[in-house]
């Protein structure tokens, strides 16, 4: 039996869903914010309402935004030749962070997967191939992660894509295998993309 009011469970078992926060953390937190300042309380749960309200996905890209499209599609310095596709927009959070790329991005929404059940046909792969269809494009980077699936995607992409109009490369080594790009830090990255080679 739990000593502490059910309301305090409820907020526990809901802070505990959240990505990096165990259940110890989600006690603490939920045990922090129900002796706060009721003020302070309801700011962080319009702010909460708000960004979820307000932010989407941008209908070119697939950037987390505020305006469609987003403000990277609409950025007349990034070279709109040069397309680096990765599987979550929070990827390209880490890759601006680096501040190696200056092209424009693609978010897949995932990798294929058979045993998840994800095929090429969930993914935002039709929408990339629109975008190469313009005839701007002249370099497809693939930016996903070095796992199976990860790379199961990337040589569904180099093959689907291979082309004499558009080179299709991947980042170079310095990503840990089996890891993503949120764990990866912004010098890794960046020598990353300068070392990408070519899908065959």
């Amino acid at each position: 039996m739990s000593l502490l009011p059910e309301p305090i469970t409820t907020l526990t078992a809901a802070l505990g869903k959240l990505p990096g926060i165990g259940p110890r953390s989600a006690e603490r937190i939920a045990l922090h914010l129900v002796q706060t300042e009721p003020g302070a309380v309801k700011q962080l749960a319009e702010a909460l309402v708000t960004a979820r309200e307000r932010i989407r996905l941008c209908s070119v890209c697939g950037a987390l935004t505020e305006t469609d499209p987003c403000a990277l599609c609409t950025d007349d310095r990034r070279d709109a030749a040069l397309i680096c596709v990765v599987e979550q927009p929070t990827d390209i959070l880490s890759l601006e962070k680096s501040g190696s790329f200056k092209g424009r991005y693609h978010v897949l929404g995932g990798k294929i997967s058979p045993l998840n059940g994800v095929g090429p046909e969930d993914l935002r792969i039709a929408e990339l191939e629109k975008r190469m269809k313009t005839g701007s494009v002249r370099e497809v980077i693939i930016a996903l992660g070095t796992d199976v699936e990860g790379d199961a995607t990337s040589y569904y992409l180099a093959k689907r894509f291979a082309s004499d109009q558009v080179q299709v490369t991947q980042l170079a080594q310095g990503l840990s295998a089996g890891s993503g790009l949120e764990y990866a830090d912004e010098v890794t990255l960046s020598r990353a993309l300068e070392g990408r080679r070519e899908l065959r």
